[in-house]
């Protein structure tokens, strides 16, 4: 609606749903909630994670990160929402003036917006995903119910509200990298609004959750998109999310810190067979980034023990009997999650290669399996025979997590290897192929596009989606 000076305005549809619609009883819920000191230095906030339930339910979660960016110095705030009632491609830009809620009118920052819309390419200007269903007071609130927080923690500031109605790692990538930059002047705030799982038993709902935190802890978005897409793992705000991680990082930041978990079972109304999660964190700025497991700085005894793990684990696969190996005690480091994989060769030829790009499982059981599936489950060979042990070597990689590249002078011939996406193709390019033929980076990507089926010039088009990793590479040759 307009209002008398002729302003597009989004006015509040959540009021006394999730939140109070008086104003004052309001104010004071969410001062009330902001109380107490902070413990982080606002300067290095880059974003903060917080959910979108009832104030009830979410609103104590959601206040621990409102209140590490009370009285800073943020002018400007973008707050990324999912759609929860509207369907649409993209991301929608707000194309209004004003977003209201029962605290006041906040002005939309139009000449951000519009450089947004023209900088990503799946960004539009649209009321989608904001408008108020005519007549009936129905509009999504993932968005709103953030506002009344921010108009308490901040001074005047600008709001960039935008709504996500894809939210594929794609699409996120496109986001993030687009606000990266636009917004690297540290007076840009990223709000990701998102609760977790949903409608799972307490236990469940734990479970999963702990997971999704794990991964957002490393800032290890392409795992969570990839466990999101198989139902691993639930976020109804995990495009938002992955986006903020992504923004974030390519700003500077490398530390999450996870500042509560709860979920609607833990409330007294709350029941605990159906429930859903809320979460809120903060991602920092930080000189020791935090964003990558250590089990790749392994020892030359530790790298012997697995590979040693690996054979026995093959030949007990195959001859049957215990593994010894498994009762020993485990370094630390092996106990982490790893995404690892198991090469195994017969007179230096391929016999089998099995092995995850996404850390789900402890390092020392995922060397198992992935030597076990290596030797006995790889469709493209015969499985591993009793007469066949004797013959073989085996190369343990530890990869690292899957960083979204932002510049191709970030890729390092040698050491980096490749996966590109696009649509449903997909190809992987490993750093010794470059080195062996002598490629340069332009090669590189042109034959990673090749190894995808994709255009040899796919790369440079803003649908593909390019990641960078390393890997620990040992093996008992």
């Amino acid at each position: 609606m307009e209002d008398v000076e002729g302003r597009t305005v989004r006015e509040p549809v959540a009021a006394g749903l999730f939140y109070p619609a008086d104003p004052v009883l309001l104010r004071s819920q969410v001062l009330e909630l902001l109380e107490g000191p902070s413990r982080l230095e606002k300067q290095s906030i880059r974003s903060i994670i917080v959910p979108h339930a009832g104030y009830s339910y979410s609103g104590s979660v959601a206040a621990l990160a409102y209140k590490e960016i009370r009285k800073g110095s943020f002018k400007r705030v973008v707050v990324i929402s999912p759609s929860h009632r509207d369907f649409f491609h993209g991301v929608s830009v707000y194309s209004g003036d004003i977003y209201r809620s029962p605290l006041g009118g906040i002005a939309v920052d139009g000449d951000f917006c519009e450089l947004l819309a023209e900088k990503c390419d799946v960004a539009r200007i649209s009321d989608k995903g904001h408008s108020v269903s005519s007549g009936s007071n129905v509009g999504e609130h993932a968005l709103e119910v953030q506002l009344p927080f921010l108009q308490c923690a901040l001074d005047e500031f600008r709001l960039v509200p935008l709504v996500m109605g894809q939210q594929d790692l794609g699409t996120s990538a496109s986001l993030g990298l687009a606000l990266s930059d636009l917004c690297d002047d540290r007076k840009t705030l990223i709000v990701a609004s998102s609760d977790l799982s949903h409608f799972h038993s307490y236990e469940k709902a734990r479970s999963m959750d702990l997971k999704f935190l794990d991964f957002l802890r490393r800032f290890d978005y392409f795992s969570l998109s990839h466990l999101m897409e198989v139902g691993e793992i639930e976020a109804c705000g995990g495009g938002p999310v992955m986006a903020a991680l992504i923004a974030s990082e390519n700003m500077g930041a490398g530390v999450c810190e996870i500042l509560e978990y709860k979920n609607s079972g833990d409330v007294d109304s709350g029941t605990s067979d159906r429930v859903v999660g809320y979460a809120s964190a903060v991602l920092l700025e930080s000189f020791e980034k935090q964003t990558e497991s250590n089990v790749s700085d392994l020892s030359e005894e530790e790298k012997e023990f697995l590979l040693e793990l690996s054979r026995v684990s093959v030949e007990c696969a195959v001859k049957g009997g215990e593994n010894s190996l498994l009762k020993e005690r485990m370094p630390e480091r092996f106990l982490q999650k790893a995404a690892v994989f198991v090469t195994l060769t017969e007179h230096d030829d391929l016999r089998g290669c099995i092995g995850s790009i996404v850390p789900q499982d402890m390092l020392y059981r995922t060397v198992v399996s992935s030597a076990v599936n290596a030797a006995l489950y790889d469709p493209r060979f015969n499985p591993v025979t009793e007469k066949d042990l004797h013959h073989l070597s085996y190369e343990i990689s530890v990869l690292s997590r899957f960083k979204l590249v932002a510049d191709m002078e970030e890729i390092q011939i040698g050491r980096h290897r490749l996966l590109i996406q696009s649509g449903y193709s997909q190809g992987l390019l490993l750093p010794q192929v470059a080195t062996e033929h002598s490629w340069d980076r332009h090669t590189f990507l042109e034959q990673t596009c090749i190894k995808a089926s994709l255009p040899r010039d796919a790369w440079k088009k803003p649908s593909t989606d390019l990641f960078l990793f390393s890997a620990a590479v040992f093996n008992s040759r």
